[in-house]
């Protein structure tokens, strides 16, 4: 599948304002600072629709974007950084909760998990919360030009173990490379077509 358009359609920081329409989605969650929007602006091939920072925990809302006028990528609140204050942090958590719970079309959510790490706590609960309420999802190892391509598949079975998760889920990524661009691009459209 190849990406022809890619537009900003809004953002939501209020429950009430969460985007229900007739287009499926596909959610983008991680950390903050593991690569949320270098990724989005690397599949769309577009530089800055998603806001990139040096500054962990800028995405502090939930940010729609419109792809060939057929589908919507959705950059959830990146999690983990503390500095924000917790009552932010509560504030985000329960938007995000909110959208995972009762968007209709969602079809897929696309955990981030920086390659060179292993998993956080945060990364772990948000897996258990995936599977318990049956929310298709795939993790996608961001940064993995960062490491020797002798050592991808070891991270790979290393996220797979403390994530209790199937190695089969996890599609490695380079923002840089864009190794496994075109293997997320054709699950998306698979994804679309069914």
């Amino acid at each position: 599948m190849k990406i022809l358009s890619a537009k900003y359609l809004t953002s939501v920081v209020d429950e009430k304002n969460i985007l229900n329409d007739d287009l499926v989605e596909f959610a983008f969650v991680g950390r903050s600072n593991v690569g949320k929007s270098s990724l989005i602006n690397s599949l769309t091939g577009r530089k800055n629709l998603a806001k990139t920072s040096s500054t962990p925990g800028l995405t502090k809302m939930i940010n729609y974007f419109l792809i060939n006028n057929k589908f919507k990528f959705v950059d959830l609140p990146g999690y983990g950084y503390a500095k924000t204050g917790q009552h932010h942090i509560a504030n985000w958590a329960g938007l995000m909760e909110k959208y995972l719970l009762n968007s209709q079309l969602l079809k897929t959510v696309f955990v981030l998990i920086d390659c060179r790490h292993t998993p956080t706590e945060l990364d772990k609960m948000m897996i258990e919360f995936l599977n318990h309420y049956q929310i298709p999802y795939i993790i996608i190892a961001t940064k993995v030009d960062k490491l020797a391509k002798s050592k991808i598949p070891q991270s790979l079975s290393k996220i797979a173990k403390a994530l209790s998760t199937r190695k089969e889920l996890i599609f490695p990524y380079s923002s840089e490379t864009m190794l496994g661009k075109e293997e997320i691009l054709n699950y998306i459209e698979n994804s679309v077509e069914t």
